[in-house]
């Protein structure tokens, strides 16, 4: 065995240990999220021996020595109070926009038509009772389209509403979601008051099932929102029996909500008892509920 030969088995036995303590060194750490770079590092080193090893380290050595600092946390602050971003208006746009009950009343017909047009392409639930003024407008083909897609939205509410109610009154095992859902579907709609009179007292009284059949079998599930929607459906109507018991079930589940207090004021003014009305009132100015500038609107018109 030649004397250049034994000094190549000793460099690539040196260069195997090399790789093998450094594996060992860096595998093992729980911290290292690069394991695989290890591996492949300690695999290059291996087939490049002594310049692979040179290569690897003068890098380190260099990152050390120019690139690498030591992060400076002072001026960082770590703070979870929420920042406000305040986003410019697109003022050419909204020059462009105006109430939909205004801009039915255009004159221009190919306009009013494309207004219908783009109306009904998105959810028009809460557009019902827009669409049913341009059942007057003087361009027949628009107040055509609109009576079209308002008696399709009606249908697929009585629809939907009748399959529902069955399956409520079924008691199923998801009745209490199915409930929840169907307070709100309802209320969008008679909020708008696009059905006739006699409808309208139907699905009230719908409205109320569904809400005594909720209250029953799961009251928590019942939002503040809610109990209000049936309060207020059911002073439409003047039905001030079942209104004055859902203003009493809120004042139990949501004593001090807004909108327990305006429930209660709205009944009691409707229904002629002016001295509850006032001592109602006295309670809402007491109490820490901040009230709304539409409360405030509706308090003084109530006074006068």
């Amino acid at each position: 065995m030649t004397i250049s030969l034994i000094i190549l088995l000793v460099v690539l036995g040196i260069n195997f240990i090399c790789v093998l303590g450094y594996w060992l060194w860096n595998l093992p750490s729980p911290k290292r999220s690069d394991k695989k770079s290890v591996w492949i590092c300690g695999i290059i080193m291996l087939l490049c021996p002594v310049i692979g090893i040179c290569f690897f380290s003068i890098a380190h050595l260099w990152y050390r020595a120019f690139f690498f600092e030591p992060v400076d946390l002072d001026g960082v602050i770590f703070s979870k109070e929420r920042v406000r971003t305040y986003i410019r208006a697109d003022e050419e746009n909204e020059r462009n926009m105006v109430p939909l009950e205004e801009a039915i009343e255009i004159e221009d017909t190919e306009n009013l038509r494309n207004l219908m047009m783009n109306i009904v392409k998105g959810d028009i639930t809460h557009s019902l009772a827009s669409i049913a003024l341009a059942l007057n407008s003087e361009d027949t083909e628009t107040a055509h389209y609109a009576a079209s897609v308002l008696q399709d939205a009606i249908n697929d509410f009585r629809n939907n509403v009748h399959r529902e109610h069955k399956k409520i009154k079924e008691r199923r095992p998801d009745m209490a979601v199915s409930a929840a859902r169907l307070i709100d579907s309802l209320d969008q709609v008679l909020v708008q008051h696009v059905l006739t009179d006699v409808e309208q007292k139907d699905y009230v009284a719908i409205l109320d099932d569904v809400c005594e059949e909720l209250y029953e079998v799961e009251t928590e599930r019942m939002t503040s929102s809610q109990f209000e929607a049936v309060t207020l459906r059911l002073l439409e109507i003047k039905d001030y029996e079942k209104c004055q018991k859902w203003c009493e079930r809120a004042v139990y589940r949501f004593p001090n909500t807004l909108a327990t207090y305006t429930c209660q004021l709205k009944y009691f003014f409707s229904s002629g008892q002016k001295e509850r009305f006032f001592e109602v009132l006295e309670e809402l100015k007491k109490s820490s509920i901040v009230i709304d500038s539409e409360t405030l609107e509706l308090i003084r018109a109530f006074r006068q």
